[in-house]
């Protein structure tokens, strides 16, 4: 079998990391390397080949995921330009629905890697993960309410109503938050 292209190279390691970020924030980083290559379209034998180790891939999705969350934070903030307490809300309804608790692999990494993240401190996706949030955080505070117990409101009532899903407890979990955010905004 040829060679693939520098070109091709690089859209399977894109492929492998976005794949990989989906996986890890749904499952976790446990996740096997040949499970995530099957996922990805490829054979198990091209991981190396694009990756020093599995943890260095870790490092790579972990920053993909958090990437992706400013963006969707930032394009939030646009679409409601001069109107941060309209984004803020729109953001806490969207992380507080049900559509986002049922979908872990497209949701917030805070919340889906913070359990391999709490087993995994001296590695970069560790301190990846501590700038994510801590970058959220900011992102979420207000005049009236600091940005870390936004977050901590919103994370724990989603990893509870994940864990709650199948009972009426989940979405009652997540109304409750939403109304206690957005209460004085």
């Amino acid at each position: 079998m040829g060679r693939v292209s520098q070109t091709q190279a690089q859209e399977n390691r894109r492929r492998v990391v976005e794949t990989a970020s989906r996986l890890f924030r749904e499952q976790g980083t446990q996740v096997s390397v040949a499970d995530l290559m099957k996922a990805a379209g490829l054979t198990h034998g091209g991981f190396y080949k694009q990756f020093a180790s599995k943890e260095a891939l870790v490092d790579e999705a972990t920053a993909h995921a958090f990437g992706e969350l400013a963006r969707l934070h930032t394009a939030r903030i646009g679409r409601h330009a001069g109107q941060r307490e309209a984004a803020q809300r729109e953001l806490i309804n969207t992380y507080l629905s049900v559509e986002h608790r049922d979908n872990a692999a497209g949701g917030c990494p805070a919340a889906g890697l913070a359990s391999d993240m709490a087993r995994t401190s001296g590695h970069e996706a560790h301190r990846v993960y501590a700038e994510g949030v801590s970058a959220f955080a900011d992102a979420l505070a207000t005049d009236d309410q600091d940005g870390i117990t936004r977050l901590c409101t919103m994370l724990g009532a989603l990893v509870l109503a994940r864990a709650t899903k199948d009972s009426p407890l989940s979405e009652e979990i997540l109304t409750t938050a939403r109304a206690a955010l957005t209460a004085s905004g």
